[in-house]
């Protein structure tokens, strides 16, 4: 009797292991293997700024670490301001298609709204309803486009710096009682105002903003590690952007306004943001790692555009020359690589990682790295372009074509022969060189029939929004700026000969 109750036990013991087992097996089977997506873009800061595009001032061991784990990009572009430049990276697309040229210059949609994420789906949303749990930090800046917090955009959870207008949206209230800087706006950085998922965060004068981001980041990830969903990380960092404040690896409690209250030189402010960058990086590395899911997440990171004063703004390559590093799973060891890539390509190369599904209707101006990432194409693509103002660039491997701007009476731009230099020095002038016109016809024929750009007879102009940004836009100091080069940067012939037929007035009422 006694035997065969041990037999009937043992029965029902291996009957319940056998079902716990197929049990967990099928879990681990429809478990959901994408990657996780972890986006970093910096605020106003160029490519050599960092240690592995070569800066010895610096110092980022955390990036150049994620460089050398990865693949390195050494001509990258964006547009060279912050709205156009968050609108492209999130769209996949230029200003040539979304309308978002400039910091308050964006050409209204086809309903005439602002709405940018109605009619060009963010690359958050799409992963959002593919899945992916997704989280937004830092800063948002896209102009009259819809806010991080509206369902549109497609972010689960936020934790973001804000404005009195978005205070006023949110929390109904007209005041802020923290930290503000000189220019009159809601501190980003010491005392910050910051709103999380509705709720205003109450800082302290000790509080340091980009901690708090980051913090939520690494909160975000921690989180979501543990559930089976992937997910997806932005953080739009506000670092560099001025004001160059005091970092705490310096001080307990900085000033919003350092030009007036810090004794530090400003060069060695904004050399030590850069170092703080990558200290907070290191933070969210040793997250994941510590999480569990370093070995199934893609990291990118990269900025919106150049450095504000020596490149930010400009029509030239130096304002929209970005940098571009990406690590992680099944991503080819190449470091340093010659090839070319612009910020349309960072969503369809997310969608293809996340191996998402996108309207039947869908397209973008870019085109997914994941190819030459893992090693199955060894060339990205031909031809990267950017869109500032209402200038226009273009750049093969050997030769740019910058700016490009009727309405500031340069409709053919400047044409170079620059070989494999792509910093500005030894640049050759190559308007009428025979070797070189079929390069420049080539130039021609996508600005023509592919990103056809803007001129003094487009409709906007004569519009509230048009004349206000044309107001500024047109001074001659303004536009002396826009199609040069800082005097440090001033490496190249930079001679221009305008063309009064095509050029706007500054006589608009």
């Amino acid at each position: 009797m006694k035997k065969r109750n041990f037999l009937r036990h043992r029965l029902v013991a291996i009957a319940v292991l056998s079902v716990l087992t197929f049990a967990a097996d099928a879990k681990e089977k429809n478990k959901d293997l994408r990657p996780n997506l972890v986006v970093i873009m910096c605020d106003d800061v160029s490519h050599d700024m960092f240690g592995c595009y070569g800066n010895k001032k610096v110092k980022t061991p955390n990036i150049d670490k994620l460089a050398a784990n990865g693949v390195v990009f050494e001509t990258a572009w964006n547009s060279a301001l912050c709205c156009p430049a968050r609108a492209e990276i999130m769209t996949g697309k230029y200003a040539t298609t979304t309308g978002f040229w400039n910091n308050g210059f964006a050409i209204p949609q086809k309903d005439n709204s602002n709405d940018l994420f109605k009619h060009h789906p963010a690359f958050s949303k799409i992963l959002n309803d593919n899945g992916y749990a997704t989280a937004v930090a830092g800063k948002w800046h896209i102009g009259g486009a819809e806010h991080e917090f509206e369902p549109i955009v497609g972010f689960d959870e936020y934790c973001m710096w804000q404005g009195l207008k978005e205070v006023k949206i949110l929390l109904n209230q007209d005041s802020w009682e923290g930290g503000w800087e000189a220019t009159g706006k809601t501190a980003r950085y010491w005392n910050p105002c910051v709103i999380q998922n509705g709720k205003l965060i109450k800082t302290t004068p000790t509080d340091f903003g980009p901690d708090i981001y980051t913090g939520f980041i690494c909160d975000f990830i921690k989180r979501k590690a543990k559930e089976d969903a992937p997910f997806l990380a932005y953080y739009p960092m506000t670092m560099p952007h001025g004001p160059y404040v005091e970092m705490p690896t310096r001080t307990k409690q900085g000033s919003n306004n350092p030009q007036k209250e810090s004794k530090i030189p400003n060069e060695q402010r904004f050399v030590e943001m850069i170092d703080y960058i990558d200290i907070l990086v290191g933070r969210i590395l040793t997250q994941l790692e510590e999480s569990g899911v370093a070995e199934n997440t893609i990291v990118l990171f990269t900025a919106d555009n150049g450095t504000a004063v020596t490149a930010k703004s400009r029509g030239v390559e130096r304002g929209c020359h970005i940098p571009f590093v990406i690590s992680g799973p099944k991503i080819k060891l190449r470091g340093m690589t010659t090839e070319l890539c612009d910020a349309t390509d960072i969503l369809p190369t997310l969608v293809d990682f996340a191996n998402a599904k996108t309207a039947k209707d869908f397209s973008c101006d870019g085109e997914s790295l994941v190819p030459f990432l893992s090693g199955n194409k060894n060339k990205h693509k031909e031809v990267i372009h950017s869109c500032i103002g209402t200038t226009q660039l273009l750049r093969t491997k050997s030769h740019l074509l910058e700016v490009i701007n009727p309405i500031l009476g340069v409709p053919q731009g400047r044409f170079y022969y620059t070989g494999k230099n792509h910093s500005g020095n030894n640049y050759v002038r190559a308007e009428g060189i025979p070797e070189h016109d079929e390069v420049r016809m080539m130039f021609k024929n996508i600005l023509d029939n592919k990103y056809v750009g803007l001129t003094k007879d487009h409709p906007y102009f004569n519009e509230k929004g048009g004349k206000k940004f044309l107001k500024v836009y047109l001074k001659p100091k303004a536009a002396d700026k826009h199609l040069h080069n800082h005097k440090e940067y001033q490496k190249y012939d930079e001679s221009t000969v305008f063309d009064e037929s095509t050029m706007m007035n500054d006589d608009r009422d």
